[in-house]
């Protein structure tokens, strides 16, 4: 296993907000404390990704240039992909074969339930086989250790390296 990929889901949002639609939803005031303390976590790690796509969504983006900014990568390093908003397992495991073949450590930066189903995926289910609709709140960071062809992702084909919620830090 010779590439990495950071899941990172989007930090907590705000309800009571004038956005008139679920995409325009922004980070609420905790949101926009733990996404930078993610990318400081990320950046003491030495978990610098090579390719950065991330939901379009208002929250998504919020969190991935707050945590970007912490770990001195420029914003438009970013890449926006609309299929990660309201994604299956299916539709993430076509936005991550397009990760450029000489990226090494990717991130992806979306929404659940999607993340929580191409994490289960990826890994193989959990110890024990009960589904952990928990493992992925808000702000958490998921480090998998990858094959090291990003086109053929096989489920059960990573191994989970760690899981960090910002609460814990």
């Amino acid at each position: 296993m010779g590439r990495e990929l950071i899941i990172l889901r989007h930090a907590k949002s705000a309800w009571d907000t004038d956005a008139v639609t679920d995409f325009e939803r922004p980070l609420a005031k905790r949101g926009l404390k733990s996404a930078p303390k993610m990318g400081k976590w990320m950046k003491k790690q030495s978990m610098h990704p090579d390719y950065i796509v991330s939901s379009p969504a208002k929250r998504a983006k919020q969190t991935v240039k707050l945590a970007t900014k912490k770990m001195g990568i420029p914003k438009e390093q970013i890449n926006l992909d609309m299929r990660i908003y309201h994604a299956g397992t299916d539709d993430l495991l076509e936005v991550l074969s397009e990760t450029p073949p000489e990226a090494k450590r990717a991130m992806i930066v979306g929404h659940n339930p999607g993340l929580e189903f191409l994490f289960h995926y990826l890994v193989g289910g959990f110890p024990g086989g009960s589904f952990d609709a928990g493992a992925v709140k808000t702000a958490t960071v998921v480090h998998l250790n990858m094959p090291d062809n990003w086109t053929d992702l096989k489920e059960g084909c990573a191994e989970l390296n760690k899981v960090q919620h910002p609460r814990e830090l």
